[in-house]
């Protein structure tokens, strides 16, 4: 008997309708001739089962004609919460429902910048300066300027695709980007800037072993690679591979497999770096569950490296079962 796949998609944060975008461009690319696929939507709502049968969270389940219905694994293409930051994937765990995604502990790591990036930091990664702002911790404009110079980037703590995040260059406007911060995650980092070049790297257990994808240099039109940069075209660049020497390449791919296992990361992430002019990688933050339309970039990537994406997920599902 074909084994039953959830796709789950949706989530509770600004990243929903991407997710969604995500959920379904894989639920398209999934072997139907090896698996019985069905899309899960997740939403502050409802869980739905292909928008007709509704979840049933004691187990993970639904009912068509009064037959119950038990899945046999879960993809989790959920950005931000409860799909990134090890929620979901704790209760799939307890239910002991397999699932293709990064571990609780690796997704609660990965979601928190500031902890991971220390984490990181004590394995020798290269990471900028920060600084971390409690909930309803009162900030001193002088003590950040002082420390991190100007500009600075202020980013919520946990969250994605950039929603809250700012460039500051003024003393006037940190105050206010921190509170747009706050209206995504309690917590808000304040990192120091690192001119240079954006660099991503999509890493995926292929074959069983660690394979990190062609580095792809991302140019912004905008300030920085913000949400509207990353969901329109018009206002970004992907280039694949990143144009920059072949040692750097390579040096690109080695940190991501390092980084990869030092998480103990599982399925496919992207790392973001910055390559700075001296030729040195700042790690900037880690996707366990990015973005996986169509256009995204990791199946750009997956694409350029000739990489099929119905057998790597495949191959994922296997794995996990």
């Amino acid at each position: 008997m074909r084994k039953k796949v959830a796709v789950v998609y949706g989530g509770y944060s600004s990243e929903h309708d991407i997710s969604v975008r995500s959920g379904k461009y894989v639920a398209s690319v999934i072997d139907r001739n090896e698996f019985d696929v069905y899309e899960v939507h997740i939403s502050q709502k409802a869980w739905m089962v292909e928008d007709k049968y509704p979840m049933d969270r004691s187990d993970f389940s639904f009912y068509i004609d009064g037959e119950k219905y038990r899945f046999d694994v879960a993809l989790i293409l959920i950005h931000g919460t409860p799909g990134e930051d090890g929620l979901l994937q704790s209760y799939f765990q307890l239910i002991g429902l397999p699932f293709v995604s990064c571990n609780p502990l690796c997704s609660i790591i990965t979601f928190n910048k500031y902890y991971c990036n220390h984490y990181l930091h004590d394995l020798g990664v290269k990471i900028s300066d920060s600084i971390i702002v409690r909930p309803y911790e009162q900030v001193s404009v002088k003590h950040v300027v002082s420390r991190l110079g100007l500009p600075v980037f202020v980013k919520p703590n946990a969250g994605g695709s950039s929603f809250g995040t700012t460039k500051v260059k003024q003393e006037a406007d940190l105050l206010p980007a921190i509170e747009a911060a706050r209206k995504e995650s309690e917590e808000v980092i304040i990192e120091r800037f690192v001119p240079g070049r954006e660099i991503t790297v999509g890493v995926i257990r292929y074959n069983g072993q660690i394979k990190a994808l062609t580095p792809c240099e991302i140019r912004s039109k905008k300030e920085f690679f913000d949400y509207d940069s990353k969901y329109n075209p018009e206002l970004n660049e992907e280039i694949i591979p990143a144009p920059i020497p072949e040692d750097k390449l390579v040096e690109a791919m080695r940190i991501s497999e390092k980084v990869y296992n030092y998480l103990n990361c599982k399925g496919i992430v992207r790392i973001d770096y910055i390559l700075t002019h001296d030729g040195q990688f700042y790690y900037l933050e880690l996707n366990s569950i990015p973005g996986m339309t169509e256009a995204s970039i990791v199946p750009k990537m997956l694409r350029y490296d000739k990489v099929d994406i119905t057998e790597l997920y495949s191959q994922l599902i296997y794995e996990v079962l």
